[in-house]
């Protein structure tokens, strides 16, 4: 009667781990900035659909042009201050010193003691393929514009392209850092991918 309390005491503890450990998963999974999200993706979709829409939405080449151009700006100043600090935790700005020398600082919330995360798997994954898709789509309109002969589109279009390219740059650069700082991650996420086979094997 004494072992099978014991056996009984050990199944609940391990019952309760994984609990745990789905509510873990559904806390990454989970969207805890809905409105940050949504504002990452919608100046910058906007601002594609007018470009691509605008002769059906109106015969004024000005309105459009400055539609756009207000769309991108938004979205560079959304994207810069506000979605990259809450999704991923990541920040940077220029500074210009006293000598007038001008500063590119890279800043990245470090992770709190207690092991949680400021941002789910979800927010980041919807911070980085909006932020890395998009520059490509506007360097796809830039050859459609010239072999198009549109000429007069090619202005906001490099526009496009300079905005949201400096915003990924400055993310990457937030990220990644250094090269040192890339070379440590490449190694983490081979020797993460290395035991993980070799714990699949035991396991099997």
């Amino acid at each position: 009667m004494m072992r099978q309390d014991s056996n009984d005491d050990s199944e609940d503890v391990s019952l309760f781990d994984a609990e745990d450990d789905t509510t873990r998963k559904s806390k990454k999974s989970k969207i805890r900035h809905p409105l940050a999200s949504f504002f990452h993706l919608f100046f910058r979709v906007s601002a594609i659909l007018v470009y691509l829409l605008c002769e059906i939405l109106s015969s004024s080449f000005i309105a459009c042009m400055v539609t756009i151009i207000l769309l991108l700006s938004c979205d560079f100043w959304t994207v810069k201050n506000i979605t990259g600090r809450l999704l991923v935790g990541l920040r940077w700005w220029n500074q210009v010193d006293d000598d007038g020398r001008s500063h590119w600082i890279f800043e990245a919330r470090k992770p709190s003691t207690r092991g949680n995360t400021a941002s789910s798997d979800s927010e980041s994954r919807i911070f980085w393929l909006g932020l890395v898709i998009c520059p490509f789509i506007w360097v796809i309109f830039i050859f459609s514009t010239l072999l198009s002969f549109k000429i007069k589109w090619l202005a906001v279009v490099i526009m496009g392209v300079v905005l949201q390219c400096a915003n990924l740059y400055g993310y990457v650069k937030c990220k990644v850092g250094n090269k040192s700082n890339l070379k440590s991650m490449a190694t983490n996420y081979f020797g993460r991918q290395f035991f993980r086979q070799a714990a699949k094997e035991e396991g099997s």
